[in-house]
């Protein structure tokens, strides 16, 4: 496999913890050198009344707290940092929020057709139901998109294609398609094959968390790269994340997170433990083919990233720094074929087993990688050499270990795993 073929490890910079637009561009040298190849930007547009991210009045003016006092057009500013991102390496992708806009947005105003109604003829929000509470959520602040009317959705449509024509223009080479699985996989299909036509290298990733299978199935002609996974909830017992791997990589391959802007913060929820963070970066590494973290994460920050009150204020003093452990893990991952593609997966360790063992093949050669995860945060656990030759089906001298830092010669008799951690092994 060719860097060019390595999947993404993606390094979530959320504009307004950060600023200016002009203040972004110092940080890159510090992503680069944790092997990222991906930096994913959080809308930086200019929000509606209510201040979120996720509520854009005006997809072409930028955030109040984006803006600052620097000077230049939105586009001058924008296509500066792109060009230094990949000057550095890495391509920036950006949110694609293309089911709602913000209650004042400008475009209620311009279009009210193109907005889905209630009973009561008023313009309706988007809501979400918790399938284990059956609790309703509504954003009273968005705005939803309706795309049943054919004539509207060709209106509506044309307008996100020159959206993404604009934003493809100052140099972004991605987009992260907010809560994806709400729009029909043809208006998907119909938007990403417009973007393909005038530029085939573009990537999508769809954003899929707490969506019903049925609801990713119809997802599957739109031509997504990449969906994002649940791995962060996994329990290291239940099948579910296997369940749902196998799943989805039939249909796009997909992207693992310890954390993300939508949830609570792991130094938070870990009491500053450096070593769950590590755990749990290298878990999301090794098991699917693209990763992310959002900005802070391998500095131990404990504050959340909130889409409408994060300022720069909200800097933290690190915990600790696990900035040299990112970028080894990175290195892993980019070096690892298997490691970089969506090959099937399962579990070879019994339910009630202290060590979970996964098993990851390769679809384009020999590869396989075995991961060997020790979720007991107290009690180190073994596991024999000639048992890993065996799952591996391999000699023993077909096996390399690639888990960061090496934790010393191959091949041996008896493999330990530390208490939550994990070692992984990789053979051609």
């Amino acid at each position: 496999m060719t860097p060019l073929h390595q999947g993404p490890r993606i390094y979530n910079l959320f504009p307004t913890l950060l600023g200016p637009i002009d203040a972004w561009e110092k940080h890159l040298p510090a992503i680069t050198a944790m092997g990222f190849n991906w930096v994913f930007l959080n809308p930086f547009h200019y929000p509606g009344s209510s201040g979120s991210l996720y509520a854009v009045k005006d997809h072409y003016r930028l955030h109040p707290a984006v803006q600052g006092k620097g000077k230049g057009s939105p586009d001058v500013r924008i296509r500066r940092f792109i060009a230094a991102a990949g000057n550095a390496g890495l391509k920036v992708m950006m949110d694609l929020i293309v089911n709602h806009t913000a209650t004042d947005s400008e475009l209620v105003a311009k279009h009210p057709d193109w907005y889905a109604r209630g009973t009561d003829g008023k313009i309706r929000s988007p809501f979400a139901v918790d399938p284990d509470t059956g609790s309703v959520t509504v954003w009273e602040d968005l705005a939803e998109i309706d795309y049943s009317g054919r004539l509207a959705r060709t209106e509506i449509l044309a307008y996100w294609n020159a959206l993404v024509s604009h934003y493809v223009r100052l140099g972004f080479r991605g987009f992260r398609c907010d809560a994806a699985y709400k729009l029909p996989g043809a208006v998907w299909k119909e938007l990403i094959g417009t973007a393909r036509a005038a530029d085939p290298d573009l990537c999508f990733f769809a954003e899929t968390l707490g969506a019903q299978q049925q609801e990713v199935d119809q997802l599957r002609p739109a031509g997504f790269d990449y969906f994002f996974n649940s791995a962060k909830w996994w329990d290291f017992r239940a099948r579910w994340l296997l369940d749902q791997y196998e799943q989805f990589r039939h249909v796009a391959p997909s992207i693992a997170f310890p954390e993300t802007h939508d949830t609570e913060r792991l130094s938070a929820a870990s009491g500053g433990s450096e070593r769950e963070s590590r755990f749990w970066y290298l878990f999301a590494a090794c098991f699917s083919s693209g990763v992310m973290m959002p900005i802070g994460y391998e500095l131990g920050f404990r504050r959340p990233l909130h889409v409408v009150k994060t300022r720069p204020e909200d800097w933290e003093e690190p915990a600790f720094d696990i900035s040299g452990f990112v970028g080894e893990v990175n290195r892993m991952k980019a070096a690892a074929a298997v490691l970089n593609e969506e090959g099937p997966q399962e579990c070879f360790t019994a339910i009630d087993d202290h060590l979970v063992g996964l098993l990851r093949r390769s679809q384009q050669g020999p590869q396989r990688a075995v991961s060997l995860i020790n979720p007991d945060p107290e009690q180190e656990r073994e596991f024999a050499g000639a048992q890993l030759a065996d799952v591996m089906r391999c000699a023993s001298a077909g096996i390399r270990e690639i888990t960061p830092p090496q934790q010393g010669g191959w091949p041996m008799d008896s493999i330990r795993i530390a208490p939550r951690s994990i070692r992984i092994f990789a053979a051609d």
